[in-house]
């Protein structure tokens, strides 16, 4: 695995839009925020056209044109690092137009974006061998910035080299009212971080996961490792998919897995895909943030825990949920593919990453 170099004030960030561009409101007002707060921050934004365009089914553009934007910027020596625009949907249509191999002969370059932004990330690590960072896409800095988007930039900065998880946060109903009153405004932090912890028993013939006690620290090390559970799932056996040549050559992995779109029976199948799929042969913990869709949700006796752990279990691995990753923010920013220690006690998170 490469670590790419770190970035420095007066170098240039490249943006472009694989998946979701900013052609509508509110996000042509935080594009256009996020790039006067990166130019105050005393760096300089080079946008691609497909961050303006919006032509695209389910995407900015069409996949080849997102295509050709990204392995361009990816490849542009002026750009020292490439932050996506935003989310989306279909970037698995942009991706599998991409040489992922000739990417990891090249110069290793910081990439950033999460959520559909994960069709890149993962295969950029799996395949090219090359870290990379799920956090805030371009246009989540088009706010004022708080600890979550500091400690982005810290990150491609190399000035700081582990994250902690944050007290509080923005449930979804509290998200639709930011939404609806200042989309520009800093997270309306209405909710106390609590995260629901499960170690493994420590019979080994038991094989089953229980409540860890509040005093209990957790802790595991591997390559940091996944996304967003829905894109991961539908990577899973396509030529984008190198986890069976990824888990004989790398070792331990820690997962982290959060998710979007997902009801919690659909959550149950994506995990149960990728488990049977070999994926977490070499798991060492699962991280899982909390999911958006899913949030306090149960089908049919199924809900967010145990769509997770009754497949997981068998590993007997610690197993942090809740954390603060994914689509409810704010969200740690987290290098995958990167050597990381993940520890937790009671509601308290950190990774530690080797840079």
């Amino acid at each position: 695995m490469r670590i790419p170099e770190f970035i420095g004030q007066g170098q240039t960030f490249g943006v472009c839009a694989p998946s979701f561009g900013a052609s509508t409101e509110p996000y042509i007002s935080r594009f256009n925020l996020a790039v006067d707060k990166f130019e105050q921050a005393g760096y300089h934004v080079k946008a691609g056209e497909t961050c303006r365009m919006g032509d695209g089914l389910g995407i900015s553009t069409s996949p080849e044109r997102a295509a050709k934007d990204l392995e361009d910027f990816y490849l542009d020596d002026e750009s020292r690092a490439v932050i996506s625009c935003g989310g989306g949907e279909m970037m698995c249509q942009t991706v599998s137009l991409l040489d992922f191999h000739r990417l990891g002969e090249a110069k290793a370059k910081w990439f950033m974006g999460y959520s559909d932004n994960t069709n890149f990330i993962f295969p950029l690590a799996t395949i090219s061998g090359v870290a990379g960072i799920y956090g805030p896409n371009f246009t989540g800095f088009g706010k004022p910035w708080e600890q979550a988007e500091l400690d982005a930039l810290s990150l491609l900065e190399g000035r700081i080299k582990s994250v902690c998880g944050y007290p509080r946060f923005q449930s979804p109903e509290a998200d639709e009212k930011a939404a609806q009153e200042d989309p520009l405004g800093k997270y309306l932090l209405d909710s106390e971080k609590h995260l629901v912890s499960y170690v493994a028993d420590k019979s080994p013939a038991v094989r089953k996961l229980r409540r860890a006690d509040r005093e209990e620290e957790l802790s595991a090390s591997g390559i940091l490792l996944g996304g967003c559970l829905d894109v991961l799932a539908n990577l899973c056996g396509t030529q984008l998919d190198n986890m069976a040549h990824f888990n004989k050559r790398e070792g331990d992995v820690l997962w982290l897995l959060e998710s979007c779109d997902a009801n919690p029976m659909e959550i149950r199948r994506q995990v149960w895909h990728l488990e049977n799929a070999g994926w977490f042969d070499n798991a060492a913990a699962f991280i899982v943030g909390r999911p958006l869709s899913s949030w306090k949700q149960e089908m049919m006796g199924v809900n967010q825990y145990n769509a997770v752990t009754d497949i997981i279990g068998q590993h007997g691995v610690p197993v942090i949920m809740d954390a603060d990753v994914g689509h409810i923010g704010p969200a740690v920013p987290l290098v995958i593919g990167a050597e990381c220690k993940v520890t937790a006690l009671a509601d308290s998170l950190k990774f530690d990453f080797r840079l």
